[in-house]
């Protein structure tokens, strides 16, 4: 009898693809000091970068499903693939912020038809009993490529700024050719999906909290990833990019193997309440830090960002009764349109009223976020239990 492969080939692919999609995020995070001395930028402008990027992201969610479903799974991705490759290396040729920032609003298009069809793949094209094992290298791919962006961006920016884009366009280009020759669209083709069923979805009220609870979070998290490289200036590229690996390690660590732990002995709702409260001290702890205690706090903060973001993101699907596309979709608009204004309103900040401010107006949202979450976690932890319950009903009916 022929054994079955641990991962299949078109599993393995769409991983690679997925680990240098998500270095992208982060690549620019050591660059940033840089960036804005080098081209004579300040903090709310160089935050752009972010903003452009993640906003973009946030309203590409509203077409991609409807995309991938109209043309097919296999030319979203390469669409969005192709994007990334031609963005991220006009990203490294930007002559100043404001071109910079189109480009990178581009790269953030790609990779959001990028990221939205490349878990329907991998489960379309795998087989029955592969599925749990491909389901957990993308998620493995995933937090990799989110600790291993800044690294890349450390180690190549001590050379050029320019040269972590043309690196990350390399690799995204090798991925492109493998999904191109390797890669077939899934037997099984999905309903059709219109761009109003997130909409839809967000008048459920279990959709709409969650959604918001995770929208107050990522406040705190891209103020973390996206603004905190500024107030560290002072530090290397290779140093940043090192102190943003080791926080997205912990990130990545939190995220699949403590979180799986936690909720099996506790809710998670309470697992997060607790993983909220200790993030909102990190946060209020960095506005009183100085320059040595500063990289510790940032690194240390990965553990909760790795608690909180699983969680949210198993809620997203687990509270919806809508299919787990559409749930999704709508729960990443929300929270991808939280994360775009955290980064230019603290470049804001910082430019008006110093650089630690920010970390106190990160903390008041995560304070009036974890009221905002007990106030409904009642309805949050009946729903669950409630949607879980009609699950396994499911289950044991097939």
């Amino acid at each position: 009898m022929k054994k079955e492969p641990l991962f299949e080939k078109s599993a393995i692919v769409v991983a690679f693809a997925t680990f240098v999609a998500f270095m992208g995020i982060g690549v620019v995070d050591p660059l940033l000091p840089l960036i804005a001395k080098e081209m004579g930028a300040s903090a709310f402008d160089v935050e752009w970068l972010f903003t452009s990027y993640i906003a973009v992201m946030a309203i590409a969610m509203l077409i991609a499903g409807w995309l991938s479903t109209t043309i097919g799974n296999r030319r979203t991705l390469i669409f969005g693939l192709s994007t990334v490759v031609i963005f991220s290396t006009l990203s490294g040729l930007s002559p100043n912020i404001p071109i910079f920032a189109i480009y990178r609003g581009f790269w953030g298009l790609g990779n959001a038809l990028f990221t939205t069809t490349a878990l329907s793949i991998i489960v379309g094209l795998s087989s029955k009993g592969n599925i749990i094992r491909s389901i957990t290298l993308y998620e493995a791919a995933l937090g990799l490529g989110i600790s291993s962006g800044p690294l890349l961006g450390g180690i190549l920016g001590s050379f050029s700024w320019r040269y972590p884009f043309f690196g990350t366009a390399t690799l995204m280009t090798i991925g492109l050719i493998l999904t191109i020759s390797m890669i077939k669209e899934p037997p099984i083709k999905e309903v059709k999906k219109n761009p109003s069923d997130v909409f839809k979805a967000l008048k459920d009220r279990g959709v709409k909290l969650n959604a918001l609870i995770a929208l107050g979070y990522n406040f705190g998290f891209f103020t973390i990833l996206a603004y905190s490289p500024l107030t560290i200036a002072d530090l290397s590229t290779f140093t940043l990019g090192t102190i943003y690996f080791y926080w997205g390690i912990l990130v990545a660590f939190f995220s699949v193997v403590i979180f799986n732990l936690m909720t099996k002995k506790f809710s998670n709702i309470k697992v997060f309440l607790t993983s909220l409260a200790s993030f909102a001290i990190i946060l209020v702890s960095l506005s009183m830090s100085n320059s040595l205690v500063r990289p510790f706090l940032i690194i240390l903060s990965g553990i909760s960002c790795g608690l909180n973001n699983s969680i949210l993101t198993s809620n997203a699907i687990s509270i919806s009764p809508y299919s787990r596309s559409i749930s999704s979709a709508a729960y990443n608009l929300i929270r991808w349109s939280g994360a775009a204004i955290a980064p230019v309103l603290d470049g804001f900040i910082a430019d008006k009223f110093g650089l630690l401010l920010s970390y106190d107006i990160a903390f008041l949202i995560s304070l009036v976020t974890i009221v905002f979450t007990l106030i409904n976690m009642k309805f949050i932890e009946e729903r669950l239990k409630i949607v879980k319950e009609i699950s396994e009903r499911e289950s044991l009916t097939v």
